[in-house]
């Protein structure tokens, strides 16, 4: 039974993941010359803390730590909202505080937790078929529970992490077999809210927007970030600068340069080739999710597959757009490369679903 598994494993997810992990070690190990190597030495310590979390998350069937997902569910709400009542750090009310210098931070945790138990709630909503889920009163508690965590992580405010969210929990529902003029509806939904949201967004992310809108406008200003970024990465042209060479890099203008803009440093000391290398990795672990997610042995394995293909989608999407001006700044991390100790041990455990999955599969269960 083991070597079936072991044979079944999609190993590929877990190398691809740990790669991108080392070339976010080395952009990190250059971009803390200033600091001592304060964050690469304590990104390195996350990487061995994860690698139990790994291990359970893979070897524990999916189904039994299902069943503890509306628990865990309750407390990422309890936490969610406890961390709203914390000192603000850069603006936001998101990391709990432990100590001097530890940090965690609620809504990566949830993550995982509210993909485990929306796919926990989309098969109880199945029991009769598939189709259940176009039942009107069915779909208005998936998108009850759906917006519970949402809204409480915009209210941080973390317009980011709440657009991941969104992105992974609507993949799984198109998997359900929704009714095609919902996605309709839907679209057109959104198309009405956006000019309303636009309205009432706070100051400083209509100032973000419209950097991005007008980056020339404020170059010294809301559109500085960017500005150096591009400069930063168009500097690196094909093979780089050198390691410990970029100039936006070593001289401070490039800033978060270990978070938010991890990819404009491997682009201006490790070149164009590097960059591409990364989106093709990306490419890889998004697409072997989506198969995972096909060949899953039940709906419930489907469904978080296709949840974590859709929050890696956005995430990388959404760091690298911003990072070359093609979207506006969020302050979304890089996967697997930006620094991060919440954000690391999450998505490993992310990958280590993954692995579960793909090591009990049998057959696809949808198609297209």
């Amino acid at each position: 039974m083991k070597s079936k598994l072991l044979k079944n494993t999609e190993w590929s997810v877990l190398i691809v993941s740990i790669i991108l992990f080392i070339v976010g070690a080395v952009a990190l190990f250059s971009a803390t010359q200033t600091t001592e190597l304060e964050e690469f030495n304590k990104q390195i310590r996350w990487f061995i803390i994860s690698i139990p979390f790994l291990i359970l998350a893979t070897i524990i069937d999916y189904n039994l730590i299902v069943k503890f997902a509306p628990l865990a569910y309750i407390v990422c709400i309890g936490l969610l909202i406890g961390v709203l009542f914390t000192e603000p750090i850069n603006g936001a009310s998101s990391w709990y505080k432990i100590g001097e210098s530890f940090t965690f931070q609620p809504s990566e945790l949830a993550k995982v937790v509210v993909v485990l138990f929306m796919a926990f709630l989309l098969n109880k909503l199945q029991i009769k078929g598939r189709k259940e889920i176009n039942k009107i009163w069915k779909l208005f508690i998936y998108f009850l529970f759906m917006l519970i965590p949402i809204l409480l992580i915009v209210k941080q405010p973390d317009y980011g992490t709440a657009m991941a969210f969104i992105t992974g929990l609507l993949c799984m529902l198109f998997v359900s077999g929704i009714d095609k003029k919902y996605i309709i509806f839907a679209f057109i939904a959104v198309a009405i809210a956006i000019p309303i949201v636009y309205n009432n967004l706070p100051e400083h992310a209509l100032a973000r927007i419209d950097s991005f809108l007008h980056p020339e406008k404020d170059i010294r200003g809301a559109s500085y970030n960017m500005y150096q970024s591009k400069l930063a990465i168009g500097a690196g042209q094909v093979f780089g600068m050198g390691l410990l060479k970029g100039n936006q890099t070593q001289l401070g203008f490039l800033y978060p340069k270990t978070t938010d803009f991890i990819f404009a440093v491997i682009g201006e000391e490790l070149g164009f080739v590097a960059t591409v290398t990364i989106v093709i990795l990306y490419i890889i672990l998004i697409t072997k999710a989506i198969f995972i997610a096909k060949t899953a042995k039940d709906n419930i394995g489907s469904y978080i597959a296709m949840g974590i293909a859709g929050i890696f989608l956005f995430y990388m999407v959404e760091n690298i757009g911003m990072t070359i001006g093609l979207l506006p700044i969020t302050g979304v991390p890089l996967p697997f490369v930006s620094y991060g100790g919440s954000s690391l041990v999450t998505n490993f455990i992310c990958i280590g679903l993954l692995l579960n999955i793909s090591s009990r599969r049998q057959k696809a269960i949808f198609m297209g």
